[in-house]
């Protein structure tokens, strides 16, 4: 069943004709967990990873707006 799983993605366990689990691949499992890190770390792993993507933002500049009276 893992050999499956890796060749041909989540494999679904039944008992008594009721599904009850998946196997599925690590990275596939890590893709599913992403939503407990934070955006930046989201773009950093994926699809992105390893570019040279800057998610830093300069703060010294302020941003200008105006007061409407």
């Amino acid at each position: 069943m893992v050999e499956k799983a890796i060749s041909e993605g989540a494999q679904i366990v039944t008992r008594r004709g009721k599904k009850t689990v998946v196997v599925l691949p690590y990275d596939e499992y890590e893709k599913l967990i992403l939503h407990d890190k934070g955006l930046a770390d989201f773009l950093l792993a994926y699809p992105f990873g390893g570019s040279d993507l800057n998610l830093e933002r300069d703060r010294s500049i302020g941003r200008d707006f105006e007061m409407e009276e």
